[in-house]
Parts: structure tokens; sequence; C-alpha cells
């Protein structure tokens, strides 16, 4: 069954992803996730941060857009009670749209967050 897919917005949350959370860099990526052993530990939810570093503030909302639409498309099955965190690197804004999709799906497998029949 899938998990419903919440957005991260709260700072405290990123902050903890950030201190002990595992992640994997991609060449258009970066993925950050942790397990979380709370009470809502049936939804999955997913956040997305860009910083000044890839650009100014349309880069930056660009490159966030590009990440939000791959998560729909790729994350549809995530494992439950998991916090995830996409963030952009400046080839986000330039990577294939195919490519940008393969490095958040191998991102994803690597830190077991996408069930199986979503890791391909």
């Amino acid at each position: 069954m899938a998990a419903p897919v919440i957005r991260l917005t709260r700072r405290v949350d990123f902050q903890r992803l950030t201190r002990k959370g595992t992640r994997r860099a991609m060449p258009g990526v970066v993925m950050q996730a942790i397990a979380r052993p709370e009470a809502d530990s049936h939804v999955c939810r997913v956040g997305f941060t860009v910083s000044k570093k890839v650009g100014g503030a349309v880069q930056r909302n660009r490159a966030k857009r590009r990440l939000r639409a791959a998560v729909a498309e790729v994350i549809q099955n995530p494992k439950p009670g998991h916090d995830i965190v996409l963030v952009g690197r400046k080839a986000t804004l330039t990577r294939p749209w195919d490519a940008l999709l393969d490095d958040v799906r191998r991102a994803g497998a690597d830190l077991g967050v996408l069930s199986s029949e979503r890791a391909q």
C-alpha cells in the first residue's frame, strides 16, 4: 500500500536530516533520508531545498520545480515512515530530464526509501 506523501516544511526537520540522516549524492541531486519512529510513521514526508550557490531566486525556484516534478513522477510508492529531503545542485537546472529522474530513482533505491517495484 502506498504511503501518503506530505511536504516537509519545518526548519528543525531539515536540520535533523542534515545532522542524523543518510545521504546519497548524484550528479543532479543530493538526497537525504531518515526513518521516523513516531506515531505518524504511516506517511512519508518530502522536502526540497536549493541554496544560493545554484543562482538567484529564479534559478532556485526553477530547480525546486524540477525536483518536485521528478518526485511526483518517481516517488509514487514510497516506504512509509521516512523523511526525505532533495537538495538541488547547479546541475539540477541543466541536467536532461531522463537523467534527473534516473538520479532520483538511484538515490532513493540506494537509501532504501523507495518500494522495490519502483526502484528500477
